[in-house]
C-alpha cells in the first residue's frame, strides 16, 4: 500500500467563535485525486489552507492530532519552512488568478521568480525555463506572451497562467481550489485536460476543491463531502455516485440535472440553509434539513467506516432507527 503524501487527522479550525473546520480528516497520496465537494461556506477552502500554514495566526488557532506532509510534521514547521514546501513541493491554484497574480510584474517574471527562489536559477535560465512551462500550459505564442502583464490576458489563459506558476516549483502535491468556476464551459474543459494531462505526465497527488459534483464524476479518485466545516461522507468515486450513504449527498446528487434523467422526473434542491458557524452547532449540523431525522441526530455522529473505503456521519448507518 502506498503511503500517503498528506495525511490530515483530527484538524480543527477557529476564528474567535466562529469553528470553522471541525475534526477533519483525510489523506492524498502520490498519484492520487481527492475531491473536496460541499457548498460555498462548507469548509473546503479554509481546511487546505490551514493544512499549508496560510491562516494568519493573529487571526485564528490551527490544531490536529497529526498534519504530516511525506512524513514530515507540518505543525513544528517554522514559516520560513512552510513558504518553501508551498512553493517547492506544493502547488497551489486559486479560484480568481487576477487576484491571485501581481498586476505589476510580468507573468515571465513571476513564475521566474519561483524557479529562482526555489530552484536557483539565475535570470536568463528562469526566463528560458518561464517560457518553456507557458508553452507546455498551452499558452499560445510564449516567448511574447512571457512579456505581458496579467490584465493582457484572458480569464482562461490567466489560470493558464497560474498552473505555470504552481509547476515550477516542480510540486508533488498540486491542490487546485475551484480552478474552472469564473470559466465559460469551453475553456473549463480545456483547464480539466490541461491540469489532468500534467497529473499523469508528473505523477503528483492532487486535491480538487470544487462544489461541482459533475465534474469530480469525470476526475476524482475518492470524494470528500464537507457541510459546516466537517466530512459528512468520503467514498471512491464510483460508490460514491451509485451509492452515496449520506442524506446530504444523496441531496447534492439529486441537485444535479442530468441528460438521461426520467421524463417527468426534476432536479431537486436541499431545502433549507446551512447552518450559522459563528453559533454552537448541536448534534447533527444536517439535521434541520434532512428528511431521514429522527430524535438520535440531536447528538453529533461519528464517521463510520462502511467497508471499502467509504465512511459517513449518519446515525442510520449505526443501526440505529428512529
Amino acid at each position: 500500500m502506498t503511503s500517503p503524501l498528506l495525511e490530515v487527522k483530527d484538524l480543527d479550525v477557529h476564528f474567535g467563535a466562529l469553528h470553522a473546520v471541525r475534526a477533519v480528516s483525510f489523506s492524498v497520496a502520490p498519484g492520487e485525486t481527492l475531491g473536496v465537494v460541499g457548498e460555498s461556506g462548507s469548509g473546503k477552502s479554509t481546511t487546505m489552507l490551514a493544512v499549508l500554514g496560510l491562516h494568519p495566526k493573529r487571526q485564528g488557532t490551527v490544531t490536529a492530532s497529526r498534519l504530516e506532509f511525506d512524513g514530515e510534521d507540518l505543525l513544528s514547521k517554522s514559516d520560513r519552512a512552510m513558504r518553501d514546501l508551498r512553493g517547492r513541493r506544493v502547488g497551489l491554484i486559486f479560484q480568481d488568478p487576477l487576484a491571485a497574480l501581481n498586476p505589476l510584474m510580468t507573468v515571465g517574471r513571476q513564475i521566474g521568480e519561483v524557479l529562482v527562489r526555489h530552484h536557483g536559477l539565475d535570470k536568463h535560465a528562469s526566463r528560458a525555463e518561464a517560457v518553456k512551462l507557458l508553452e507546455r500550459t498551452g499558452v499560445p505564442d510564449p516567448l511574447r506572451r512571457a512579456a505581458q502583464f496579467p490584465h493582457q490576458f484572458s480569464g482562461g489563459m490567466r489560470q493558464r497562467v497560474m498552473i505555470a506558476i504552481a509547476l515550477a516549483g516542480r510540486p508533488e502535491l498540486l491542490i487546485a481550489d475551484e480552478p474552472t468556476t469564473a470559466l465559460d464551459v469551453t475553456v473549463q474543459a480545456e483547464i480539466v485536460r490541461l491540469i489532468r494531462d500534467i497529473q499523469q505526465a508528473s505523477g503528483m497527488g492532487l486535491v480538487w476543491i470544487t462544489h461541482d459534483l459533475a465534474l469530480m464524476a469525470r476526475v476524482a479518485d475518492r470524494v470528500m463531502v464537507m457541510y459546516a466545516g466537517a466530512v459528512v461522507e468520503e467514498a471512491p468515486v464510483d460508490r460514491l455516485y451509485a451509492t452515496p450513504r449520506h442524506p446530504y449527498t444523496a441531496g447534492l446528487l439529486g441537485s444535479i440535472a442530468r441528460l438521461d434523467q426520467p421524463r417527468g422526473v426534476r432536479a431537486r434542491a436541499i431545502a433549507g440553509t446551512p447552518p450559522s458557524m459563528d453559533q454552537p452547532i448541536g448534534g447533527c449540523a444536517f439535521a434541520p434539513r434532512c428528511p431521514l431525522r429522527f430524535d438520535k441526530c440531536t447528538v453529533a455522529p461519528p464517521l463510520i467506516p462502511l467497508g471499502d473505503g467509504v465512511r459517513a456521519a449518519c446515525w442510520r448507518l449505526s443501526g440505529e432507527q428512529a
